[in-house]
């Protein structure tokens, strides 16, 4: 017997026309590639989304062709976020941090018919337009900032404005099986190609109801957020999507991520809630220290895809009394798998327990199943000491990878193997503690890069820090620690390390120190451990030890 229920499938498009109709004028502010501020609301995103669905049948996108996108973060991204999926098409959101080839690679991997592209992006799509089969190219601009750039014969050079202009927007969105495939996004490709995550209407929808719960980003029609983190990277962590579902307002910053910008784009619109990447928080963080500014309407600050070391919890919190949410997710988990909010026996910590908790990813949200297991496949218990590998399931988990069979990326009982080491404590709270690949391995005993990582960071005098094995004659891994000092600041080899001091085991000590004046990072903003493994690997060998 089934429920006496109406049984309407789950349309992204149904998130806008809601905050259309019950948010109308809820903002939606962006700062544009040329500095300007511009400013609609939920009404005017999803009455252009409808003109752009219109746009895109007169270029002949259909059911399931992918469109790619190369954009910031702003409105005409936030529009094709609807328009594209509201089709019934696939919305490709491209990594423009990527090098040139593995984007490439992309493209033609999702077969991709049409690119819209941010007008900054134009020599990067001259360089890679005569190896890919798009059809055209739609520079997000107005006509007068339309770029001269030359694409291959048969390509055609298109002015996004210019489209809209003559599009109506009459256009009724269509229902159709919730489970049809709605967004694209490729995993960043540290370890290899890139790997493309195949998202849903259904696990879109659900994501973003789970993410607005009290317990998660728990956004309300009074809120501002403004998500650092980029739309063409896990569709910013679902947050265009969760806060016209809430009705909270939207500011995009587009490409200015700098500490100065940010802080007048948060103070200019009176930004309540805000999330990215540990890298982006350091560097607003600093400004504020060195121009004594403040961040005045800033309630919150969620911080996720790596570890948030602890002096930037402390800082935050100590100095500028904003609250630090700790995350975690990855392209697979679309993204969101863990949130580190309080539980009655948390809430009541103080001093270094609190801490402790807070450097913490926390609970698996609701929809979201988590274990570590061991190499065999065996579960390990919630004790906060066992470490494996981590696994998780549920509705916006990916089961396979773009072009490959259905299931392949899981285990038989449906886990999917994260390549994150954890433990889990007797609260569910779960701690990355490495990287599987990044884990080192020294005498046959596990030590954690992420804990070494956090303490170096906790110096004064570092800026930024990195753990890395290399190999070693006895022990056949020992930690290397990398570290860039504060301008104008002198580091010794002793004294960054005389901050391990009764924090960690004497033989967790990293055996040397490397100075070096920047460390690379990924396209999303993490240090690139591949390249520093690379490079550092035989660090202690040529040192003879």
């Amino acid at each position: 017997m089934f429920g006496l229920m109406q049984d309407r499938p789950l349309m992204i498009s149904q998130i806008i026309t809601y905050a259309a109709r019950n948010h109308p004028r809820a903002a939606v502010i962006s700062k544009t590639v040329e500095g300007d501020i511009h400013r609609t609301d939920y009404a005017g995103i999803e009455r252009r989304a409808r003109g752009l669905a219109r746009v895109l049948q007169r270029l002949g996108i259909g059911d399931a062709d992918r469109v790619a996108t190369l954009g910031w973060n702003g409105f005409r991204h936030l529009e094709l976020y609807y328009g594209v999926s509201g089709m019934g098409a696939i919305c490709h959101t491209v990594n423009p941090r990527l090098g040139a080839p593995d984007i490439t690679f992309i493209i033609n991997d999702a077969a991709d018919s049409v690119l819209f592209c941010e007008t900054s992006f134009a020599g990067l799509v001259e360089t890679i337009a005569p190896e890919t089969k798009l059809r055209a190219v739609v520079m997000m601009c107005a006509p007068e900032h339309m770029p001269a750039i030359t694409l291959p014969p048969g390509m055609d050079l298109l002015c996004y404005e210019t489209l809209m202009a003559a599009a109506d927007e009459t256009y009724a969105w269509p229902e159709f099986d919730e489970r049809k495939a709605a967004l694209l996004c490729y995993t960043s490709g540290t370890t290899g190609k890139p790997k493309g995550v195949l998202y849903s209407h259904r696990s879109t929808i659900l994501h973003a109801m789970a993410i607005n719960a009290a317990d998660v980003f728990g956004l309300r029609a009074t809120d501002r957020i403004l998500p650092v983190v980029p739309m063409f990277h896990v569709n910013a962590w679902g947050i265009p999507y969760a806060a016209p579902a809430a009705g909270a307002a939207l500011i995009f910053p587009g490409r200015h991520l700098d500490g100065a910008s940010l802080t007048k784009l948060m103070n200019d619109e009176k930004v309540t809630r805000s999330a990215g990447v540990p890298t982006i928080w350091l560097g607003l963080l600093n400004h504020l220290r060195a121009s004594g500014e403040r961040l005045h309407t800033v309630k919150r600050l969620v911080i996720g895809g790596s570890a948030c070391p602890r002096m930037m919890i402390e800082a935050f919190e100590g100095e500028y009394n904003i609250q630090i949410d700790h995350a975690w997710g990855m392209t697979e988990t679309s993204p969101l798998g863990t949130f580190n909010a309080p539980l009655p026996e948390t809430d009541a910590l103080s001093g270094e327990a609190r801490l402790r908790h807070l450097e913490k990813q926390g609970r698996g949200i609701f929809g979201i199943d988590m274990k570590i297991a061991n190499d065999a496949g065996e579960s390990l218990p919630w004790d906060g000491v066992a470490q494996g590998n981590l696994m998780v399931r549920g509705a916006w988990v990916a089961n396979a990878y773009w072009g490959q069979e259905p299931d392949s990326a899981c285990d038989t009982a449906g886990w999917f193997a994260t390549g994150d080491v954890a433990t889990i404590d007797e609260t569910g709270t779960m701690e990355i503690t490495d990287r599987s690949k990044d884990v080192i391995k020294s005498g046959g005993e596990w030590i954690s890069s992420i804990t070494l990582e956090n303490i170096a960071m906790s110096h004064p005098d570092v800026l930024e820090a990195a753990i890395v094995a290399a190999s070693h004659s006895k022990w056949a891994e020992r930690p290397l620690l990398i570290v860039v000092p504060r301008p104008d600041r002198e580091l010794t080899r002793e004294g960054v390390l005389a901050i391990y001091k009764d924090k960690v085991p004497t033989w967790w000590l990293p055996d040397d120190v490397v100075m070096v004046d920047e460390l690379p990072h990924t396209a999303t903003g993490k240090i690139h451990k591949l390249t520093l493994r690379n490079r550092y690997r035989e660090h202690l060998t040529r040192a003879g030890r």
